[in-house]
Parts: C-alpha cells; structure tokens; sequence
C-alpha cells in the first residue's frame, strides 16, 4: 500500500488551523447585536474594532511572509495560534471601548494575520510541486469551511445561552489547534526526509546568505512590486475583492438580514450556507487555475459576484427566500474564488521565491478594502438606517474589478511576447 505524502497531512494541520481563525474573524457578524445590548456601545464603534482588524491582519501579511523565511513555518504558527487564543480569551472580560479596540482591532487582527494571508501559497509553495493550484483552493476555501460549520452553531449558542459561551467554544478550538500545531506541524519536506509532493529529484536552493532583518525583506518585496503595473491592478482588484467579501458580506449580511426580520439563527445559516458552494467554489477555483487562463477566471468571479450583489437588497426589500436562496449560491461560490487565480497570476509575473511576501501586500490591498467597507457599512447604516447603498456600491466596484483583471490579461500577455 502507497504510503500518504506527508505533505497532504501538512495541508490537513494548516487547513484546521485556518478554519479557527476564520471563525474567529467572521464571526464578528454575530456578535455585534449582542455587543451592541449588553455594552451599550454604538454599532459604528463596534464595527470601527472589526475594520481595525480586518486593516491590520491584511498590512501584517508581508511582513508575516517575511517572518516565515526567518523565524520558520512552525513557530511561526505556534505564535500566531497563542497570540489569537490569547485575544479571544480577552474578550470574556473586557468592560470598556479601548479594551474592546485592542482585544478584537489589534490582538486578535495580528493573531489571525499568519493563517489568513500568506499560510495558504507558503505551504503550497513549499511544500508542493505539483498540485499547487489545488492546494491553494483547499486551504482557501477552510475560511468557509468554518463559517459552514460554525456560524449557526455560534448563533444558537448565543440565543439560547450568551455570547460568552460561543467565545468559550472557540477559545476551546484554538487551544486544540495549538496542540496539534505543537506535536505535528513540520517547517519543510526535508524535515521529514522528503521532497515536496511531486517533485522527483532535489533541487539545490540558492544561498541567500546571512538571515535578513523581516522589515527589510517585506520592503524590498514592495519596492520591487510597486514598479510593475500588474501589481497595482491586481491591488486594486484585491481591494475591492476584500470590500466586498469580509468586509461587506462579512461583518453587515447577518444584521441586514435581521433588519428585515429575519432570525438570528436563520441569517447566520445562510451565511453558512454560503459556506457549503464557497468549500466548493474555491476548491474548483484551484483546480481551474492549473487548468485555465486566470485573468478570465476572474474576470467571471468577480462580475458574477458584483450581479449577486445588486441582487440582495432587492430579496430582502422583497422578502424572497427563493431569490436570498440564490444569492447564497452565487455570492458563495466565488467568494474566495478570487484567491488561487489572484495567487496565480502573482506566482507567474513575479517567481515562486518572491510570491508570497508581494501575494502578501496585495491581500493588505484586500483588507484595506475590507476595513473601508466594515466601518463604511457601520457609516451607511447609521446615517440612512439601512446597509442598502452599501450593497449597491459594492456591486458596481466589482464591476469595475472585472475590468482590471482584463488589463492585468492585455499587458501580461504583451510582456510574454516581448520576451
């Protein structure tokens, strides 16, 4: 019998760790309500402390793709894992606005930083020859692989119980993470005396000399990207990606729907339910972009994903469970569909070697646009008592981030010929 590749058990340990810090991020949705009752404090605010997070988990990916190259994938991941339980376990007893803005904008934003940014190409970078497209989709799509499972069993703990309780389960899921992470988790193939999955013979890696300060080899990574006009375009298109995606749909779906009347229970299920078609999107997104031109496949992500947008406001104002129901399919399957082509393109302009810290920056891009839009849809509803405009503008952007994606098709293609 065919022994496993341990590379496949590496994707396995990343992939549940990924899934803790994805709950632990989109499930600021269904905390707000309660945060909102039981301190008192403005939706705004609350919604202030998720853009924080969202901002600084994305700013920190460089410069955690740096720290990988000097410090190693395992510890790496031992300390974001502690820094993220140390974050939740804040939240049970926090009482005051600025304790809330470090626990959830700073300490919890750096502790999902690692597993939510760059973990998903390193590994398949370095732990994979073949099958990097797919990997990438795999351990893309664990973010919603969590939401799935989780958000609805978060939700009814928080109805029938308290939201303490709900923090308590995930504080649980991270301690165990941690543990495995622990006896488990392995820095390269050599490691474990092998070569990356697929790759027959070794390859001699370059001596880069002397470790370098992380800083500096996350600038660097950017100096050198900000240079080339696919970086921007891919920057931009990732910015709107972000806006719409975690940012939008991430922090504001479940309480658009409860202003409607809808259950918390209920708006959190089909949040999950978009989870069940994102596992599948993403993970046929990986697979397609080994396969396909990923300019084109992004192209169709993100204005399927900008219709689907412009087609909520109208189901909820309309009380179609039938149209919400399609909306969660849509908006699901390609929700982090835009990760493995984006990933791609990055990996064939710029080298394997440098992908993951200038991946790195555009998914700062990412969070930027998701902050915007956290705090923004806070903004929106405050001032007009309702998250309608905010849904409009999101699908007309991801319009206009399918037009980008044309442009990165046009110069990439002009600068092979030239070559």
């Amino acid at each position: 019998m065919k022994r496993v590749h341990y590379s496949w058990f590496i994707l396995v340990i990343t992939f549940f760790s990924i899934i803790v810090a994805g709950i632990t991020m989109s499930s600021s949705g269904v905390f707000i309500d309660s945060f909102e009752s039981e301190f008192g404090w403005d939706r705004s605010f609350i919604a202030l402390a998720f853009a924080i997070s969202l901002f600084l988990y994305g700013i920190s990916g460089p410069f955690m793709a740096a720290l990988l190259e000097v410090i190693g994938l395992k510890k790496m991941m031992l300390i974001a894992m502690a820094t993220l339980l140390t974050g939740i376990t804040l939240t049970l007893i926090m009482t005051q606005t600025w304790q809330f803005i470090i626990i959830w904008g700073i300490i919890i934003g750096l502790g999902s930083s690692l597993f939510l940014t760059v973990l998903s190409p390193y590994v398949a970078n370095n732990w994979f020859e073949k099958r990097r497209g797919l990997a990438v989709g795999i351990l893309t799509a664990s973010t919603a692989t969590g939401q799935l499972v989780l958000l609805p069993v978060l939700a009814i703990i928080i109805e029938n119980y308290s939201w303490r309780w709900a923090i308590g389960l995930i504080i649980l899921l991270s301690a165990l993470m941690f543990i495995i992470i622990f006896l488990f988790m392995k820095n390269k193939p050599m490691d474990v005396g092998l070569l990356p999955y697929g790759l027959e013979k070794e390859v001699e890696e370059k001596n880069t000399g002397p470790r370098k300060n992380p800083i500096l080899i996350a600038f660097n990574g950017l100096f050198e990207a900000v240079k080339v006009k696919e970086f921007w375009l891919l920057a931009g298109s990732f910015f709107i990606c972000g806006l719409s995606t975690s940012g939008l749909i991430g922090t504001h779906f479940v309480s658009y729907c409860i202003s409607f009347g809808i259950p918390l229970v209920t708006a959190a299920s089909l949040l999950s339910f978009m989870g069940v078609f994102n596992l599948v999107g993403t993970t046929l997104s990986g697979w397609l972009s080994d396969r396909f031109d990923n300019r084109w496949l992004l192209f169709w992500y993100y204005m399927l994903r900008g219709t689907s947008l412009v087609l909520l406001p109208y189901a909820l104002m309309n009380g179609s469970y039938t149209l919400l129901i399609i909306f969660t399919i849509f908006f699901g399957l390609d929700w982090i569909a835009t990760v493995p082509p984006t990933i791609s393109i990055v990996r064939q302009i710029f080298g394997t070697q440098k992908s993951g810290i200038i991946y790195g920056w555009i998914f700062a891009s990412h969070q930027g646009g998701a902050a915007v839009a956290a705090f923004g849809g806070g903004l929106i509803y405050k001032y007009f008592d309702t998250y309608t405009w905010a849904f409009f503008l999101a699908g007309v952007f991801c319009v206009l981030a399918s037009l980008f994606v044309l442009i990165v098709k046009k110069q990439t293609k002009s600068r092979t010929q030239q070559v």
